[in-house]
């Protein structure tokens, strides 16, 4: 009975089948996040497209930072046409990706150098498709699985997730580089077929079949609950916490706009860029993912998101070298090397401190406010970045990214401060009615 016991959860491990779905939901909702403008940016500049127009091209991908503004309708009505036959989270699930495929092939058929707003408006609806997809994704795994199993969940989207990075990053940069760029974007919308099917087969949560039996919320109670819970728990401190998430991976988004141009600027060639920042970059980001959390297990949470939010801001010095340098193999391995740890080990840092915010009972909701807001500034003033490049050049563009770490920092100790102040005073001891009476 013992040794059974022991082997329980490996057996449930294989067995279940919700791990291997999430598996495959998590590769569908990480395969269009680079196709959206990332490993575009650098067909866009191969086709002669200016660093400005690039640059303002990057907030196509806004939607990932507005999703929480239909989120909560998600929750309360079916998907039209499929929705009364698949189920409110599945229904939604096969719409998006469905949508998402139909986009990489209109993509695939666009030429930016001929028509770039062809290739605008099909991005845009990628956009949309893909936030509203990870929306439905997130939803559908903190309702299918109890608290006690949504690490492995968890942890099974994430696996995915890489993988379909890996796929849409140096795959796509590959096939367009021995084929062509219609090639590539043509087999990512194949491969969405995946997630596809993982939606046919996913189970429907129950909490969703009853609630599409019961009684909707009104529009005020969808979208006021969640917020007034977050507000409610965290009292005036919560302002803090937001500017943080704001703030946080800004630096980030805002030179990631600028990177595959400046590898192409500098002369790498497709298949260069495809192995040293996706193939290699990919296994040096997951060993900064797996420092992040065994930081965290180690020091605290808080000097965790610290240490990383100064490394992933600092990490962009490598970058500015390497654009002084120029093009030089080796030193642009070792910026990847820099970036793809410090970022990975930061990320890890930030999906803890977000999910430290949320209610359960409002988790689908806030973590998308949340994972919307610590996108949203960084969008916004990554669509300047190609005149600021233009302007100043790409050193000083990195160096100026790297100082943003400057008030993250600040912003940082504050709220390690605030928190460990609440933390003393949840553990005074409550005052005794004896010792009231005594007072009086």
């Amino acid at each position: 009975m013992q040794a059974e016991s022991q082997h329980k959860p490996l057996t449930r491990l294989f067995a279940d089948k919700r791990l291997a779905l999430m598996l495959a939901l998590g590769f569908s909702s990480g395969l269009p996040f680079l196709l959206v403008f990332s490993t575009q940016s650098a067909w866009l500049r191969e086709a002669g497209v200016a660093r400005e127009h690039i640059g303002l091209m990057s907030w196509v991908a806004l939607a990932y930072s507005f999703k929480f503004l239909w989120a909560p309708l998600l929750d309360q009505y079916d998907a039209p046409l499929i929705g009364a036959w698949l189920g409110r989270r599945r229904g939604w699930m096969a719409l998006t990706q469905f949508g998402i495929a139909c986009c990489l092939v209109g993509l695939a058929f666009g030429d930016p150098a001929q028509n770039l707003f062809w290739t605008i408006g099909f991005a845009f609806c990628l956009g949309f498709c893909a936030a509203t997809q990870d929306v439905v994704i997130d939803g559908w795994r903190i309702a299918i699985a109890p608290p006690e199993q949504q690490g492995e969940m968890s942890a099974a989207s994430q696996v995915g997730y890489k993988f379909a990075i890996l796929c849409a990053g140096a795959g796509a940069l590959y096939l367009a580089q021995f084929f062509s760029w219609r090639a590539a974007y043509l087999c990512m919308a194949v491969l969405m077929g995946v997630g596809f099917a993982a939606s046919l087969l996913a189970p429907e949560p129950a909490a969703h079949v009853e609630a599409a039996r019961g009684k909707r919320k009104s529009f005020r109670e969808a979208y006021a609950d969640p917020l007034k819970d977050l507000f409610l728990r965290h009292g005036r401190f919560a302002l803090l916490f937001l500017c943080l998430l704001a703030l946080y991976r800004l630096p980030d988004f805002v030179s990631g706009v600028m990177a595959n141009p400046l590898y192409i600027d500098l002369g790498f060639s497709k298949s260069d860029i495809a192995t040293v920042t996706k193939l290699f970059g990919f296994w040096v980001g997951l060993g900064g993912i797996f420092a992040g959390g065994l930081a965290i297990a180690r020091f605290g949470l808080m000097p965790s998101l610290l240490i990383g939010g100064i490394a992933a801001s600092a990490s962009h010095l490598s970058l500015a070298l390497l654009a002084a340098t120029g093009q030089d193999l080796k030193m642009l391995t070792l910026s990847i090397c820099v970036e793809s740890f410090a970022g990975g080990f930061a990320g890890t840092a930030l999906i803890a401190f977000m999910s430290s915010l949320t209610s359960p009972l409002y988790a689908a909701a806030q973590y998308a406010l949340l994972s919307s807001l610590y996108a949203l500034p960084g969008k916004l003033l990554g669509g300047f970045s190609g005149f600021a490049v233009a302007a100043f050049g790409y050193p000083a563009f990195f160096i100026a990214t790297s100082c943003i770490g400057l008030p993250v920092a600040a912003i940082c100790i504050a709220v390690w401060r605030t928190q460990a102040r609440q933390a003393r005073e949840d553990e005074l001891p409550a005052p005794l009615e004896t010792d009231k009476v005594a007072a009086i």
